[in-house]
């Protein structure tokens, strides 16, 4: 019988290391206020929507509004995962277009209250949970913040989301700037919101591509310009999200067109998670 029960493990091991690992993202901001978790949903949604499993996970702990901007109510969250340690699959909620998220909750939560044992039942945890998806999108809080820079080191990628407000742009290169000098390796991509035209959007992207080549000597690409859009407005007092309420608004295609731009086809490397847990451990780890 234990035999068996030790046999049956193996197999459902080595079934978990022949799939294809998920990507991970990183989305960012300087400052808050940019329409970051918007994006981050939406984006989830506009991958999801096109047959993809995505995973969006609210990283701004204690002051999470996914579930908000989605009209739902979440019972579980990450805030209360670190005070209970439940099995975290029992907090994966199911959004529209077959869409899975973790909300991040309300309240006071810290990451440093986890021991070595609790983190690597964290991990433990994502990992199986993770096993399940194409994408795990993390929607960081704003700012910068030593747990935060954990996660925003381990990603495959880094999404910034900026608009062409100067004290926005100065922020958001801030922040490359962070996580690029704590030793960040992953690629950052912009995404300029509530642009007035193209034309301010790639201006905004220019200045700064420029001040991270000059002065960090850094490469950053642009992912897409979001135009400036009354339906965002009126999708967030309706807590419905944009590409949903208006699919053929501006925003909403210009984030449909942003997905199909990172992730334009079904096939993607395997092994990616397996180096971004492994790196997310050894940080945490030397906290």
């Amino acid at each position: 019988m234990v035999k068996d029960q030790a046999e049956q493990l193996r197999l459902e091991l080595s079934g978990l290391r022949q799939r294809p690992a998920p990507r991970t993202i990183a989305v960012t901001s300087g400052k808050g206020g940019v329409g970051k978790s918007n994006f981050s949903l939406n984006f989830s949604l506009s991958l999801s929507k096109r047959g993809f499993r995505v995973l969006l996970l609210d990283m701004d702990i204690g002051m999470g509004n996914i579930d908000i901007l989605l009209g739902q109510s979440s019972p579980l969250t990450l805030t209360d995962w670190l005070s209970t340690r439940l099995p975290m699959s029992e907090l994966v909620k199911s959004g529209p277009e077959r869409l899975s998220y973790i909300a991040g909750g309300t309240g006071a939560a810290q990451w440093r209250t986890l021991d070595t044992s609790g983190i690597d039942y964290f991990l433990t945890e994502l990992q199986a949970v993770a096993s399940r998806y194409d994408y795990l999108i993390f929607d960081m809080g704003a700012g910068a913040s030593g747990e935060r820079l954990y996660f925003l080191k381990s990603v495959d990628d880094v999404f910034v989301v900026t608009t062409p407000e100067p004290t926005a742009m100065t922020d958001a290169y801030a922040m490359i700037k962070y996580i690029h000098a704590a030793g960040g390796e992953a690629p950052f991509s912009v995404i300029v919101n509530r642009a007035g035209n193209d034309r301010e959007g790639y201006e905004v992207f220019g200045r700064l591509k420029h001040v991270a080549g000059r002065f960090l000597n850094k490469e950053i690409a642009l992912l897409g310009i979001i135009p400036e859009d009354r339906t965002v407005a009126r999708a967030v007092v309706s807590q419905t999200p944009f590409v949903l309420l208006d699919p053929v608004a501006k925003a909403s295609r210009a984030v449909r067109q942003i997905a199909f731009r990172y992730a334009p086809g079904r096939d993607e490397e395997p092994g990616r998670a397996s180096r971004f847990f492994a790196r997310l451990r050894q940080l945490l780890l030397e906290r």
